[in-house]
């Protein structure tokens, strides 16, 4: 059996893994940056997928449009999710190339392309298989010789751990995808849990480094944070993911409506996916706490409020921009790369009373990162759609709502493994500098061999 490493490797975005076991090659996750893929896709017999954020999903549909026709297993509550994301990322691209290739026209430049369209999304979702946390089956393939077994990460709905059995040439082997580990105590889903014992695992370590806000300070952080606003005059302006850290921010600003330590002021969640996402999480309740399940069972809508408004049309969303007096859009994408967030980043930027609220992780090279360099500058630029804009808002960065586990959290979850058992450790999905201070910390607590490695890089196990 081999490990081909190809992609999230010493970086955080791109999560991608090819197993070859028995002359069949298998795919844990699927996203590249680009159109191209350091495999045949025609060649891969199945994908066998962690949950539904882009940076896991998000290229499905060009694997498929490079020839891969196989299976796709992955949780009942990712693939539905999956199934509007896609749909919606398809849109974004067609729209935002559109933009974008009007100005190059100008310019005399040539028009970029969408990585894929509506009918590769609609194909490709043919393809999946939906599976049950807990309930192990088997591969189709491989007889009984590989066998999974989803359990409940506590990142976003539907999010799983991958347990894999793998019998090959008489020897039985026993490996573990992390996906993204969640952490205790967030709110509406359910706290990771245990994957069970493995020889070997490939785990993420986007925070391998840091140690988080506890997540029960999220109320206090969002309160402080919005009453400066409020006191600022301006708009809040807050990023996120449509899955997940919408869903939360909503949860908690409703509690805090709720007991009154808040003033009403209103609420846009100018994202037509995220009302998709919301309607996908009141069928999933097997995903969630005791607590959120209490209150939909008491018949509390846990993601709606009185002064919180969805829009849905474009003029809807432009309509925003002429509000005057302290509201907060909440808009996708997560990283400010691409969506509504852009066109309300550009408008409000360089407005002193606004306030950017950042509530989510931050790749590299993202508009998102360049927005929290700039927190402490007096003299910083960023580039949206082609053009440079003064970073004159104030920029706020919360990390008690990461879903990511940090470096204390990462470590809880591996002291549950069998150091006698566990053999091999790879760490991927995280920045290299993170990376090494885990690794380190693995070492101290007694983990072995552990690797980080580059992309690309094989092992044989």
């Amino acid at each position: 059996m081999r490990i081909k490493f190809c992609g999230a490797d010493r970086t955080v975005t791109g999560s991608q893994h090819l197993l070859e076991i028995d002359d069949k090659k298998i795919l844990l996750d699927a996203f590249k940056v680009n159109r191209h893929f350091p495999f045949d896709p025609a060649e891969i017999h199945c994908v066998v997928l962690s949950h539904a954020h882009m940076d896991h999903s998000g290229n499905l549909p060009t694997l498929y449009r490079k020839g891969f026709r196989g299976d796709i297993y992955t949780t009942t509550a990712s693939r539905d999710l999956c199934a509007i994301m896609l749909q919606d990322s398809a849109h974004i691209q067609t729209r935002d190339v559109e933009y974008v290739n009007k100005k190059r026209a100008k310019k005399g430049q040539e028009p970029f392309n969408p990585l894929y369209g509506f009918d590769e999304v609609r194909e490709v979702m043919k393809l999946y298989k939906a599976v049950s946390y807990h309930k192990t089956f088997f591969i189709d393939g491989f007889g009984s010789n590989v066998s999974v077994t989803y359990y409940d990460a506590g990142h976003i709905l539907g999010s799983g751990m991958i347990h894999m059995e793998i019998n090959e040439k008489g020897r039985k082997i026993h490996l573990g995808f992390t996906g993204d580990l969640g952490r205790s105590n967030l709110p509406i889903l359910k706290d990771p849990e245990f994957m069970g014992n493995v020889n070997y695992v490939i785990s993420e370590s986007t925070y391998g480094g840091r140690v988080h806000d506890n997540a029960i300070d999220m109320e206090r952080q969002i309160t402080e944070a919005v009453k400066d606003a409020i006191a600022r005059g301006g708009k809040i302006i807050v990023p996120a993911f449509s899955v997940g850290r919408t869903q939360e921010i909503v949860y908690t600003l409703s509690k805090l409506f709720e007991k009154g330590v808040l003033p009403k002021i209103p609420i846009f969640v100018d994202s037509p996916l995220s009302t998709h996402v919301s309607d996908v999480f009141k069928i999933h309740h097997e995903c969630f706490d005791k607590e959120t399940s209490k209150l939909i069972t008491d018949g509390v809508d846990v993601f709606g409020f009185s002064n919180l408004t969805y829009t849905q049309s474009v003029e809807e969303s432009k309509a925003l921009n002429h509000i005057k007096g302290p509201c907060m859009i909440i808009s996708a994408s997560g990283m400010c790369e691409a969506g509504r967030i852009l066109h309300h980043l550009a408008n409000h930027i360089e407005d002193p009373a606004t306030t950017v609220l950042i509530i989510g992780f931050m790749a590299p090279d993202t508009l998102g990162r360049r927005l929290i360099e700039s927190k402490d500058s007096e003299n910083a630029n960023v580039r949206i759609f082609g053009d440079e804009y003064k970073v004159k808002a104030k920029v706020v960065v919360l990390n008690s709502f990461s879903a990511h586990a940090d470096k204390n959290e990462l470590m809880t979850y591996f002291k549950q493994y069998d150091k006698s058992m566990l053999e091999q450790v790879f760490l991927v999905h995280g920045d290299y500098d993170q990376q090494q201070i885990f690794q380190k910390s693995l070492n101290d607590n007694g983990f072995n061999n552990v690797l980080i490695p580059k992309k690309l890089d094989e092992a044989e196990i």
